[in-house]
Parts: C-alpha cells; sequence; structure tokens
C-alpha cells in the first residue's frame, strides 16, 4: 500500500462522489455498484476496504487474485475478473470469480461454459467490447456481439448479464462519454433486435479517472483503483 493512502477515506469519498453522478443523472446509486480494482495491491490492502464495507473487488490476473483469496477466505467478498483472461486459464478462473467481465471471443465463451459445469459453479458475464479498434486492447468487434450473445443465453455454465468496455485512456474525462454512448447504443440495438434486456442488463464503465462520465451515461457497474488504493508502484501492471 503506497504511504499515507488512506483507503477508508477515499473509499468514502468514491462513494461520495457515486452518489453525486447518480444524482445528477436522476438515477439512484443503489443500482450502481462499485468494484474496487485491488490489482497489484497486497491482500492487507483489500482487507483494509473491506474493513470500510467494500465487498466487489477487480483483478486483472487470474494467478494473482488466487494468490491473494486463501488469506481473505475469512471475508464476504466478490471477485471479478477485468483483465485478459487467456482460454488457457479457463478452468482455473471459472470457480475463481463470481464475475468474469471480460469475455471477448465465442471460443472463450465455450471454454469458460465448459469449465464452469466441470466445476459445478455459474459465473456471472460479461462480454468487453472493443469499439475503437486499439491494437493494445482485446474485446470483440460490434459484428461480433451478437454471436457471442446468442451463445452465452444457450451456454448452461454461465449467467451472462451485461457488456463491458475499456475505451481508449483520454486527456479529458469528458473525451470518455462518446465511448460510453456507443455501448449504450449498442446495448440499446441489440434489445431492438429481440435480446432479452435482463441479460444485458449491466454495463461495466468507467474507471478511476473517468467513472462520473460513465454513470452519467448509464454504468450499471465503475470500476475504480487509483482513486481508492492510490498509485501502483512503477512498472506494475
Amino acid at each position: 500500500m503506497p504511504p499515507g493512502a488512506d483507503i477508508a477515506s477515499q473509499l468514502q469519498d468514491v462513494r461520495r462522489r457515486i452518489d453525486a453522478a447518480a444524482h445528477r443523472s436522476h438515477r439512484s446509486s443503489a443500482d450502481i455498484q462499485l468494484v474496487a480494482v485491488s490489482k497489484t495491491f497486497p491482500p492487507e490492502a483489500v482487507r483494509e476496504a473491506a474493513r470500510a464495507g467494500q465487498r466487489a473487488f477487480g483483478e486483472n490476473k487470474v494467478q494473482e487474485a488466487l494468490d491473494k483469496q486463501p488469506s481473505l477466505a475469512d471475508l464476504d467478498l466478490e471477485w471479478h475478473l477485468i483483465g485478459h483472461l487467456q482460454s488457457n486459464k479457463a478452468k482455473k478462473a471459472a470457480p475463481a470469480f463470481a464475475c468474469i467481465e471480460s469475455i471477448d471471443s465465442l471460443p472463450l465463451l465455450q471454454k469458460i461454459d465448459a469449465a464452469a459445469r466441470d466445476a459445478g459453479v455459474r459465473p456471472r458475464v460479461l462480454i468487453q467490447v472493443d469499439l475503437a479498434g486499439e491494437a493494445t486492447k482485446h474485446g470483440a468487434t460490434e459484428d461480433d456481439v451478437m454471436t457471442i450473445v446468442e451463445a452465452a443465453t444457450r451456454a448452461p455454465g454461465v449467467d451472462l448479464q451485461g457488456l463491458m468496455i475499456l475505451p481508449p485512456f483520454p486527456d479529458n474525462p469528458e473525451d470518455s462519454r462518446p465511448w460510453f454512448r456507443r455501448l449504450r447504443d449498442l446495448r440499446d440495438r441489440l434489445v431492438g433486435r429481440g435480446v432479452d434486456p435482463s441479460v444485458l442488463r449491466h454495463l461495466s464503465m468507467g474507471m478511476s479517472h473517468d467513472f462520473e462520465v460513465a454513470i452519467e451515461e448509464g454504468s450499471t457497474i465503475v470500476r475504480v483503483g487509483t482513486a481508492i488504493f492510490g498509485k501502483r508502484a512503477p512498472g506494475a501492471a
């Protein structure tokens, strides 16, 4: 944990900002889930946030989460995988996470579905969408999303709940707004094409630098790390 970081007070400030953004957009903050992104931070930081009432935590890497979870098993936590998932990690990921937010292809969905059924679990999943076509990021193309949605609704091992986006990092939070709107519009078009709204009820969008804008554009899950835990060590993933 970075020196001087006060996780409890920073968590309280993030919640206050979520409340304010929800109020501005005539929404209830109760409809917005805060996922505290604990990647690269030690279990002690997670425990401190949990003491302050935080339950959902996000990790980028399967193994890092698996390394942390045993020492936190006494806490009632909900783990989200928010980073790219390699298909060869599906067997480990399926039982380790309540929610996998980074399903970005049909083969990966199929791997998670099979692994979840083998493990006797049914994780919630979100489809990660790449609307910007960035070479350094993962995500399904807009054209492929419908195929993955249709397959996920038929897959008994997963519970499809929505879409996720990781847009280009903005110089200004307002720069993220068009990407959030595009994801919301994509969701609305899918529903218009006959997809059950209940399987697309969540939009995971917004991080420390732009989560308030995301909430104004309809986000139901925000993934906030730096604003809660402080800056990551240089070189941290």
